[in-house]
């Protein structure tokens, strides 16, 4: 056993990724422990290290020549030893060298949030410098908006994920198709039988892979009392202290809702009360910050195609009111056979990203529907989902590569 103290963000899955070990032995070890309930920082939990090594540091050490020696990327080595500080190693030190893993980059096994994603930023940035990263904003509570920018073509394409809190698991999707493209650019591989390096030659791709950073955090670990908008949320969830279900941003704003597109329409059909876990269009458009920064980044870019990755459904979203451009429907057809997702012409539908990018630039725009089932959707279902979202989002790179100038 393992004497583990919980720090704050910590979740079951995400100590059990740490020290690859499964959750459910984490709680065969500490029976007392309610896993349903958010773990509390300080607690002294047990961890059954069962596929991990013990190293002893020795003189000359590094961590970049220890990661190379046991075969791992660095940040699975330093988030196995929380502790360590790897700009100075000390001999005699003890280090918990995990065993297993997939050797990527990007690791779904558990809650995906801010820390997750900007771990993975700055390790994908590290194998691949071609990348370009900007902040194109900061959420309601001042987390950062990232953006993840791969090829200089002159054909744009955008994709964004995880608007809504409870469908965050489109984010680690996302990050894995900007691992795979990225690495297929590197090496001069394809990917989906695409010639991922002369799309990057051709398109600029642009990703947003947290959109709601601050409700994912709510759905993953439950709300804080030294949250700073404890009582707020508290009381537009029904004084619920589950967060499960929860969609909105952090001022309980559904940000799919908040865009000008008839927005006016929107409000009227949704007839909200106000704030909430869902459904609140806001005072007026643009008026979270989350929306704003996606609005800005778009009308910066002028992009000539773009996918906004939601869950659950298995359909795709092309139209918008009659004001999509012809060719909609083709690629819509043509996402659909890449990943047996339904393109749906939908009505009743107003003020979303897609909605607007349709309405403002008549270009195409889609929403997919990831997976099925109820949100969030479970960990468990990861790999199956990347195999329908990967072809998916390759194809629509290939579309946006081969729209007419």
């Amino acid at each position: 056993m393992f004497p583990y103290i919980v720090r704050q963000g910590d979740t079951l899955l995400r100590i059990a990724r740490r020290f690859e070990v499964n959750a459910a032995s984490i709680i065969a070890a500490n029976p007392r422990l309610d896993p349903d309930r958010p773990l509390l920082p300080g607690l002294l939990l047990s961890v059954p290290v069962q596929s991990a090594a013990v190293y002893c540091v020795q003189p000359g050490d590094t961590i970049l020549t220890l990661a190379e020696r046991f075969a791992l990327p660095v940040h699975r080595l330093t988030a196995a030893n929380p502790q360590l500080d790897p700009k100075a190693l000390v001999p005699g030190q003890l280090l918990t060298v995990p065993g297993g893993g997939s050797g990527r980059i990007v690791d779904a096994r558990a809650e995906y949030g801010e820390a997750e994603l900007l771990r993975d930023i700055e390790a994908l940035c590290s194998e691949y410098p071609f990348l370009h990263v900007e902040t194109i904003g900061k959420s309601v509570l001042g987390k950062p908006i990232t953006a993840i920018r791969i090829g200089e073509g002159p054909r744009k394409v955008h994709i964004n994920a995880a608007m809504h809190a409870n469908e965050w698991i489109t984010a680690p999707l996302l990050m894995s198709f900007i691992e795979d493209f990225a690495r297929a650019v590197s090496l001069g591989d394809r990917l989906c039988g695409s010639d991922m390096r002369e799309l990057a030659r051709r398109t600029t791709a642009w990703f947003v892979p947290l959109v709601n950073p601050d409700g994912a955090e709510l759905v993953q670990e439950g709300l804080r009392r030294d949250h700073p908008l404890c009582a707020e949320l508290l009381r537009m969830n029904g004084e619920s202290e589950r967060f499960r279900r929860w969609k909105a941003n952090a001022r309980g704003v559904d940000l799919n809702d908040q865009f000008p597109a008839f927005w006016e329409e929107e409000v009227r059909r949704r007839d909200a009360d106000g704030p909430g876990p869902r459904d609140f269009p806001g005072a007026a458009p643009l008026t979270e910050p989350e929306a704003l920064a996606l609005a800005e980044l778009t009308r910066r870019e002028r992009f000539d195609l773009v996918v906004a990755l939601h869950s659950q459904g298995r359909e795709i979203y092309w139209n918008y009111r009659g004001y999509e451009p012809p060719e909609s429907e083709a690629i819509a057809r043509r996402l659909g056979r890449a990943s047996g997702y339904m393109p749906v012409k939908l009505s009743g539908s107003d003020a979303g990203y897609k909605d607007w990018f349709i309405y403002e630039f008549r270009k195409p725009g889609f929403t997919v529907e990831v997976g099925s089932g109820v949100n969030p959707l479970p960990l468990e279902s990861f790999p199956d989902l990347y195999d329908e979202v990967r072809p998916l989002l390759t194809a629509a790179v290939e579309a946006a590569a081969n729209r007419p100038g």
